[in-house]
């Protein structure tokens, strides 16, 4: 449900959402911050906050969890939504209350998209499926056990997750997150409302088209990454639309034909866009090891990858966040992949 309070004002416009429990709030949007210096998303003692662009302009989402007042009355599931909710809910027939408040010209669209966002369209019955768990491997099937609130967030954002996505290519997490947080600083707008110091707002296809070499260079960004970005913004307008089609291989051709973007980008992109359940994000640099060593004890490629996760095909992209989640280390050999200085080239 959606007030009628001005989006301008301390309030902004609200709007409120049930999911059933059990329900992972932090877990689910924690794939949507790049690191606690991200200038674009914060938790505190607040909730979640968040910002991004719409159509309508720049808008900020706060999102918390609302305890049930006592004169609510907690729903009963109905038999259909038993069948979907899978193992991991059942016996649970409470529903979480999720609040978001929004605020700038974008309000209204930002709290449209905050089921999605929330990941109520994810549906985990067919992994949580006591016939398709049992044929799980520990190191998936106890992360799942302990986390049975995560959902997969789709935010329907594609310029807003894209852009980082293509700062990640081929360079450690840590530059990454520092050119994101360099270019989002110097080149985005506050956040509308009553949101914490230092929350901006990214910029948008057009502000990313208007930032000048020198700060490219300054934000440690290679040309061939700065390229790629400013390409895709570009086709900012066609690239939005995409938003509209199903996860899957149409998505991914469709991202793959903008130079630069190759099927690494468009799985971690529709992970966030689309909340992909299936997408692998071939071509990562660890990933790949990571998952041969945790299934089989030995290292793999990617096409060894592919080949393991095979059997949870339409649910690969659970499978791998329950063995991020599982605590698992891959061993270490050799040096790490250092740091790259683009600012002298």
């Amino acid at each position: 449900m959606l007030s009628t309070a001005s989006a301008s004002g301390t309030t902004g416009l609200t709007s409120e959402v049930e999911i059933p429990e059990p329900y992972d709030l932090p877990g689910t949007l924690s794939i949507l911050s790049r690191g606690k210096q991200d200038p674009t998303a914060r938790m505190d003692d607040a909730g979640a906050w968040l910002t991004l662009n719409t159509s309508s302009g720049a808008a900020t989402l706060l999102i918390t969890r609302r305890p049930r007042r006592d004169n609510e009355i907690r729903r009963e599931a109905t038999p259909q939504e038993d069948g979907t909710r899978g193992a991991a809910a059942a016996g649970s027939r409470d529903t979480a209350v999720v609040m978001g408040q929004a605020w700038g010209p974008g309000a209204e669209e930002a709290l449209a998209g905050l089921p999605a966002l929330l990941g109520v369209n994810d549906d985990w019955s067919g992994f949580d499926a006591p016939e398709f768990h049992a044929g799980l491997p520990r190191l998936v099937s106890v992360p799942r056990r302990r986390n049975p609130g995560l959902r997969l967030p789709a935010t329907g954002r594609m310029i807003d997750e894209l852009v980082p996505v293509i700062l990640e290519q081929k360079i450690t997490t840590i530059e990454a997150r520092y050119s994101y947080k360099y270019l989002v600083r110097r080149h985005g707008t506050p956040a509308p409302g009553p949101a914490p110091d230092g929350l901006m707002v990214p910029p948008t296809a057009h502000g990313w088209l208007r930032i000048p070499s020198w700060d490219w260079h300054r934000a440690g960004v290679d040309s061939k990454r700065s390229a790629t970005i400013l390409r895709a913004c570009s086709s900012g307008a066609a690239l939005e639309r995409l938003a509209s089609l199903p996860a899957g291989d149409e998505l991914a051709s469709k991202l793959c034909t903008i130079p630069g973007i190759g099927p690494w980008t468009a799985a971690e992109t529709a992970q966030r866009t689309h909340g992909d359940p299936d997408s692998v994000s071939v071509g990562d640099f660890h990933l790949a090891a990571f998952v041969g060593y945790a299934l089989t004890g030995r290292k793999t490629d990617d096409a060894g990858m592919l080949e393991l996760l095979e059997p949870w095909r339409g649910h690969r992209q659970r499978v791998v966040r329950m063995l991020v989640l599982s605590g698992f280390r891959k061993p270490t050999f050799g040096p790490r992949l250092p740091p790259q200085d683009h600012r002298r080239h």
